[in-house]
């Protein structure tokens, strides 16, 4: 489940809508931020805060960069945990926003890149969008998987995941602690067929990837080599089945 940890250093939304050098387009049915072009896609779901928040839409345009063609939808329509001061209990808002729905709105998503030209897909979760991105997994939606300080991941879950995946996890970590996340560490060393790891960092709380405290410099630097782990994964991933597709 999720709880407080989910919801400290929330983003600032008063100019998010502005924020970042993408767009917002309609994709799958849904508000989306966009960035970069390329026939390989990166798929970024977002915690409770939601698709507008800075620091994710600034992380949507490095990963752009690196040459990807990167899509964060609103799976909310709007309606983010805005913590403090949100009338909803988190509890609350996570029975109206469940992962299920989440999954159920990815794959229109999935199938309208497949439709644009788009040769491989890779998705990274944060919190919320961790349980998103390890359901995608279970199938061939996605080529690769990278999970950020997920939330409600268990080691069943991780038992049928069928692509590339790695668990980016925080020491600091009530949600999905670290010794949640070494339990995967076995199941995935099973499944051969699937490259796969798990890194905890040191000294970093849940959420710190999109959250971090620009004051905080081992926060930043820890985020930071979050997101080269993450890109690398992808660069890995994607462009090998890209390579693969044109033999």
């Amino acid at each position: 489940m999720l709880g407080p940890q989910c919801c400290e250093n929330p983003p600032n939304l008063m100019s998010a809508g502005a924020c970042g050098e993408g767009s917002v387009v309609e994709l799958g049915g849904l508000k989306t931020y966009v960035s970069g072009s390329s026939t390989l896609a990166v798929l970024l779901i977002s915690d409770v805060h939601g698709y507008e928040a800075p620091k994710l839409r600034k992380l949507a345009d490095k990963v752009a960069s690196s040459g990807y063609y990167v899509v964060v939808p609103d799976f909310f329509d709007g309606e983010y945990f805005r913590a403090p001061g949100d009338k909803r209990s988190l509890a609350d808002w996570v029975n109206s926003h469940p992962t299920a729905k989440g999954v159920a709105d990815a794959k229109p998503i999935i199938q309208a890149l497949k439709r644009t030209g788009i040769s491989a897909i890779g998705a990274a979760g944060f919190c919320w969008g961790g349980k998103v991105v390890v359901e995608l997994a279970k199938s061939d939606h996605i080529q690769a998987a990278v999970l950020l300080h997920p939330a409600m991941v268990t080691v069943d879950d991780i038992k049928e995941v069928r692509v590339a995946i790695a668990v980016l996890g925080a020491e600091i970590d009530n949600i999905s602690p670290p010794e949640l996340l070494k339990q995967y560490k076995p199941v995935l060393s099973t499944k051969h067929e699937v490259d796969s790891y798990v890194k905890i960092f040191h000294g970093t709380k849940h959420g710190w990837t999109t959250r971090y405290r620009d004051e905080d410099k081992i926060e930043v630097e820890s985020a930071e080599e979050a997101h080269k782990d993450m890109m690398a994964w992808f660069n890995k991933h994607l462009k090998l089945n890209k390579r693969i597709a044109k033999i």
